[in-house]
């Protein structure tokens, strides 16, 4: 059995959020105008047209216009502006 398998199912029967037990990050979007991404690793680039966030497994593309990093703290980053486009890769 897989070892994430065994921590889903942990976390359903203690009924803990998902992302917490597997290290995942919780990505909240507002229309295309807001992303907060939570539980990141770093910012790797930022310009105001592309945001790329690594992750604990890969990095998060953010790609728009006018993209501004707002609330910026240890666990989460508010991306401002208009988004275009966003991409999980691994």
């Amino acid at each position: 059995m897989r070892k994430n398998t065994q921590w889903q199912r942990l976390a359903g029967v203690l009924e803990i959020p998902q992302d917490i037990v597997l290290d995942l990050p919780r990505i909240t979007m507002l229309g295309n105008q807001q992303l907060l991404v939570e539980n990141h690793k770093g910012i790797i680039e930022y310009t105001p047209s592309l945001v790329r966030i690594k992750l604990n497994q890969g990095e998060l593309l953010v790609a728009g216009k006018n993209l501004m990093l707002g609330n910026l703290q240890i666990e989460q980053i508010l991306v401002e502006g208009t988004v275009g486009e966003i991409k999980y890769d691994i």
